[in-house]
């Protein structure tokens, strides 16, 4: 009876988890190493931060603009439709689902590949990880 009532539990989480890990349509993204490239080449983007305020204020690429993707929509108004966005979150989900909205309203938008996490590891490791 222990037996089953563990394996049913198990199988239910490996749902679960299986469910929550389904691929992701690809969007167009970057790598930290290109995007420091951009920088260091002055290139004209915004980089737009789509992480909640209180990750905000623990750590935050230089320049760049936060707008927490549960407000995006509504504040599309804030950017302008002519500007390339790089858009970054902590590991690049939120940013994926981002970029996929800014595409779909005429944006021309890419997300960093490992946000600022790997932004963090390879890049600038004075921002802090967390």
């Amino acid at each position: 009876m222990i037996i089953r009532r563990s394996l049913l539990a198990a199988l239910t989480a490996l749902t679960f988890v299986s469910g929550a890990c389904k691929p992701r349509p690809a969007v167009p993204e970057i790598t930290v190493s290109e995007l420091k490239a951009r920088m260091n080449r002055k290139e004209k983007f915004v980089l737009l931060d789509v992480r909640e305020p209180r990750e905000y204020a623990k750590a935050r690429i230089e320049g760049s603009t936060l707008i927490p993707l549960g407000f995006l929509e509504s504040r599309l108004g804030e950017l302008d439709k002519g500007a390339k966005l790089v858009v970054h979150c902590k590991v690049g989900g939120r940013s994926a689902s981002a970029v996929k909205l800014l595409r779909e309203k005429g944006y021309d938008a890419v997300s960093l590949a490992g946000g600022i996490d790997a932004w963090s590891a390879e890049i600038d490791p004075s921002v802090p990880r967390y």
